[in-house]
């Protein structure tokens, strides 16, 4: 006849040691809470920030440098083919292209239309790089009319700073493209004037771009220095606020956009926060198991005659492994499945109240949470029944 766990009961010496036992039940519970709120924290944490900075085409594009200082200002600070190979190889940057810069001296007169001159820089990157390439936006050699694109940036500060300030017309985004402005190139072969046209405005990249091939031309033709090297790298990533991302560049040494990557740099310091908490909800959990496997080594200890009566008759010690560890099943059960709840509401209280619904944020916890609750109930019930057992087995 095989006895249950309550007809065993009264071998085992229970009424003693409840602190110790209550301890170890408490001491779980908060771990498991840390833990599991934590976990929800940090997928709060990636829905509220991955929409900040918005996308276009899923890709985020950063402009990066490389830092100057005091201590290097006299050094080469361009990125040379080995700096764009590394990162190309970089797992969260799908893609890195340089800007070709002018080598040598530009001057932009308005005409009579908008009458002023400056002198200006020109650049040239990619053309899957520019968020707006219309179709005219190409040049063939022996062409004298170059398509710029300019920053939409730089087109507000003309009508509000600039402008004015020289009682200059204003111009519209419709009306720019009549705007034909004439471009004096200086350099080692001389002088040469071209007509610009100004095709598009880009809400992308903060310069005056010309067609790649051009730019190349006239450096060759007109360039002052023979390095070649972009000083300025754009890439192509899928989350610009990835902290890993931040840490590579920095570690590098590279400049960045902090406004672009604000968000990313908020979302590193708060995932160290929670991931500290996760930490210490994990060894508040391990103490507790602690405690409790102390627990369990006294009573056993204290029922050593009874439970060596039981074996002598005939009960193995695997059978009486799983009935003892059954006892505490229930008290598993119910630890998980009260902190599972209380993260629930917190996450309700926190996405109802503090962030007041946000459409991020669902009512509702992550199936990760639970997920992982299942596996501490798991895991917990394992290491209850292996401790067990070796207690027993060392009868």
């Amino acid at each position: 006849m095989r006895l249950n766990f309550k007809h065993i009961a009264p071998f085992l010496v229970t009424g003693e040691n409840k602190a110790s036992r209550w301890l170890s039940y408490v001491g779980l519970a908060i771990g498991v809470l840390l833990l599991l709120c934590s976990v929800q924290m940090y997928i709060n944490i990636n829905d509220l920030l991955q929409n900040k900075n918005p996308k276009k085409d899923g890709y985020d594009y950063i402009s990066i440098t490389k830092t100057i200082t005091n201590e290097n200002m006299a050094e080469d600070h361009s990125f040379s083919k080995e700096d764009i190979a590394e990162l190309k190889k970089q797992p969260l940057i799908d893609d890195a292209t340089g800007l070709v810069a002018n080598k040598f001296l530009v001057k932009a007169t308005g005409g009579g239309a908008v009458p002023f001159t400056a002198d200006m820089f020109l650049e040239a990157i990619d053309e899957n790089f520019i968020d707006t390439v219309p179709p005219d936006f190409s040049w063939k050699e022996g062409q004298d009319l170059i398509p710029v694109i300019i920053s939409s940036d730089y087109l507000e500060l003309y009508n509000t700073v600039f402008a004015p300030s020289r009682d200059l017309p204003q111009v519209s985004l419709k009306s720019i493209s009549s705007i034909i402005v004439q471009l004096d190139f200086s350099g080692n072969s001389g002088n040469q004037s071209f007509r610009g046209n100004i095709v598009a405005v880009s809400d992308r990249i903060n310069s005056v771009l010309v067609p790649k091939n051009f730019l190349e031309w006239a450096n060759q033709q007109y360039g002052n220095s023979a390095k070649t090297n972009p000083s300025r790298i754009f890439i192509k990533t899928k989350d610009a606020n990835s902290p890993e991302l931040l840490r590579f560049l920095q570690q590098k040494n590279y400049h960045i956009n902090k406004d672009k990557t604000k968000f990313g740099r908020v979302k590193q310091v708060l995932q160290i926060i929670v991931s500290g908490l996760a930490g210490f909800g994990v060894l508040v959990i391990l103490l507790a198991m602690v405690l409790f496997s102390f627990y369990l080594q006294l009573m056993i200890a204290k029922s050593k005659e009874n439970l060596q009566l039981l074996l002598t008759i005939g009960y193995s010690p695997q059978w009486l492994s799983k009935t003892v560890a059954k006892k505490w099943i229930p008290v598993y059960v119910t630890v998980i499945i009260i902190t599972v709840l209380i993260t629930a509401l917190l996450h309700w209280s926190f996405q109802h109240f503090v962030m007041s619904g946000r459409e991020e944020l669902s009512p509702f916890i992550h199936w990760s949470v639970i997920a992982i609750a299942f596996v501490l109930l798991l895991l917990s019930i394992a290491v209850n029944y292996r401790l067990i057992k070796k207690l027993l087995y060392k009868l």
